[in-house]
């Protein structure tokens, strides 16, 4: 007889005001049904989804876990839970498909832990490329624009300064899909630079649709 997978619960509310107490509920009587052992639980409470894994606690701790393989399983009560932005969503079930972690989502009706559902799955690295090419075309456009500006101003842009070119390779290092802190240390800047990038690259994107 197979062991019962073990599963790990997150959950999310945006102010202190909701609760995730119908999340649980829902989630366990999921994992009862599916014959699944909880093993752990991670709660965001008070956190807006479109705050990065750096700001989410236990969102760090559940990924973090799921590379570890502490859990088989992550049931959430939806998509929307994990991430409200497809960069940060993708990212995130990009990091359980890598740990062979399965995910069952209630309202989307998503379980990867079936033959259909893995499909799922198999769909992350075609949008995580389209993301990337999407943020780099942007990116090489606001450069572009940048240079344009700054040779009509009469202020020529010649040889990008060290800082220049550090901002420039954590720009691409987050295109490629690292984290902040991966790409801060990759490009030997602080956390708060690659944040500060990171926040500019997010508002050309919004400003782009």
């Amino acid at each position: 007889m197979n062991a019962a997978k073990r599963a790990a619960l997150y959950m999310r509310c945006s102010t202190r005001e909701q609760s995730t107490a119908m999340q649980r509920v829902e989630l366990e009587a999921i994992a009862e049904r599916s014959g699944w052992q909880i093993v752990a639980t991670y709660e965001d409470a008070g956190i807006s989804g479109a705050k990065g894994r750096d700001r989410r606690p236990a969102l760090d701790r559940m990924l973090k876990d799921a590379a570890r393989r502490k859990f088989d399983v992550l049931a959430v009560f939806a998509l929307d839970r994990l991430g409200r932005s497809l960069p940060d969503l993708v990212a995130s079930l990009g990091d359980l498909r890598a740990a062979g972690v399965d995910l069952f989502s209630a309202k989307q009706a998503i379980d990867t832990t079936t033959s259909s559902g893995k499909a799922l799955f198999g769909m992350l690295s075609v949008f995580a490329e389209f993301e990337r090419d999407m943020i780099r075309e942007r990116v090489v456009a606001g450069l572009a624009k940048a240079r344009a500006v700054g040779t009509k101003s009469g202020k020529a842009i010649g040889r990008p300064s060290l800082a220049s070119d550090k901002a420039a390779r954590v720009r691409a290092l987050l295109a490629g899909g690292s984290s902040i802190r991966q790409a801060a240390i990759g490009a030997g800047v602080g956390i708060g630079t690659a944040h500060r990038i990171a926040a500019e690259m997010r508002a050309v994107e919004r400003a782009a649709d």
